[in-house]
């Protein structure tokens, strides 16, 4: 492998600056054939087919174009790295692609830390105990709450709002049908929602 397909950032550079527009199916299927025998001038041509797109897509999750940039290159060296990660029958390469971009730029943003700078945070000089005691009972109510949902439910919740998973990502995870997904989180939203009522 050269240099340049061994260095994801020259990848990168490459796609900048010849970015077109995906090719047909039969076309992308012949570059695999050839990624998997690590043919790189095929790994070049399907950067060059599929990187702008690619980058548009984590462009788009991430908002910070050094952040893309990085998922581009994770994304497509993958690809160069294990092209049997693709299998054809279940769709075509681009929409493929289009999953695994949007997948790993949310984990990116879910692995953000802040970045404020310790100068800039301002604190409170007096606590408010009011608020602090009315806050910890009110949390004290969604965990007994919580801890009376069912197993299913429970789970369901905690991916929905600890993870952050859409609906059809927890059905996905869980190999629930979506309904049964909406059904369980709705339901345990309303037991959440008795418990400040009492």
């Amino acid at each position: 492998m050269t240099d340049e397909l061994a260095n994801p950032k020259r990848l990168a550079e490459r796609s900048f600056q010849r970015r077109s527009e995906p090719g047909d199916l039969a076309g992308d299927e012949s570059l695999l054939e050839q990624v998997r025998v690590k043919n790189q001038a095929a790994m070049a041509a399907l950067f060059d087919r599929y990187g702008g797109m690619v980058y548009s897509v984590a462009l788009r999750v991430l908002k910070d174009p050094a952040s893309a940039e990085d998922v581009m290159q994770d994304v497509l060296f993958q690809l160069w790295q294990n092209p049997q990660a693709f299998v054809a029958q279940r769709g075509p390469l681009g929409a493929w692609l289009l999953v695994v971009t949007r997948n790993r730029a949310v984990d990116v943003l879910r692995r953000r830390k802040p970045s404020d700078s310790v100068d800039e945070v301002v604190l409170a000089a007096k606590e408010n105990i009011a608020l602090e005691t009315e806050r910890r009972t009110m949390m004290e109510k969604v965990r007994t709450a919580l801890s009376r949902l069912s197993p299913e439910q429970q789970q369901s919740i905690e991916m929905a709002y600890f993870e952050g998973l859409s609906h059809s990502e927890i059905a996905e995870q869980t190999g629930e049908p979506l309904g049964t997904v909406k059904t369980r989180i709705r339901s345990a939203l309303m037991s959440v929602r008795r418990a400040f009522q009492t």
